[in-house]
């Protein structure tokens, strides 16, 4: 059975928290295109420090598969269900996967951040992550791009140099309009440890 005749969207899978790679590696091995962003964590031991890849959406990966013959990924050990309504599984926005894959492919570092949809809009026009539209946001660190899964309402932000940036239009919210700029602090979540 070829799994890979037709490009099949990419769905949302949860998965047992932990066992994400695991679940992960038994698809492919099945023959299933999959994703699982992850990002680098660092781990103090009694005696070291350990650096290991922890995911970037803790219980999900993203998996392209037929939703019609749901199943096979249904049966993997380690998965929970497909996202989706009901039983109906949704697939995820093809450009969302793109640019989570460009991000981990960047080297740049990225975390996970609260869900956003108010900001300000901004175009990336250099560096590894060009061309690129995401929330902008300013935190005392400096500056980081804010890209949502909006199936999962979660997000992951990435570091970005502020020279990089560029103006595109607000966010469709009333809440914040106006142009770019650079100066004033963006919509931070004040709970977030960075938060300035």
């Amino acid at each position: 059975m070829d799994i890979s005749v037709q490009q099949w969207p990419w769905f949302a899978i949860l998965a047992r928290t932990g066992r994400e790679k695991t679940a992960t590696l038994l698809l492919e091995n099945a023959g299933y295109e999959c994703f699982l962003p992850v990002s680098k964590c660092m781990r103090r031991w009694s005696d070291r420090m350990k650096e290991f890849d922890v995911p970037l959406f803790p219980g999900y990966l993203f998996c392209r598969m037929n939703p019609h013959n749901r199943l096979p990924v249904l049966m993997t050990p380690g998965v929970i269900q497909i996202v989706g309504v009901g039983k109906t599984p949704i697939p995820v926005e093809e450009k969302e996967i793109e640019a989570i894959q460009r991000v981990e492919k960047s080297g740049l570092s990225a975390m996970l951040w609260p869900y956003m949809q108010v900001g300000h809009m901004a175009r990336i026009e250099d560096g590894p992550l060009r061309g690129l539209t995401g929330i902008v946001i300013k935190i005392k660190s400096g500056m980081k791009l804010v890209l949502s899964v909006s199936l999962l309402q979660r997000s992951v932000a990435v570091e970005v140099d502020r020279r990089w940036v560029s103006p595109a239009h607000p966010v469709r919210s009333t809440a914040h309009q106006g142009t770019f700029d650079r100066s004033i602090p963006l919509s931070v979540d004040p709970r977030h440890p960075e938060a300035a």
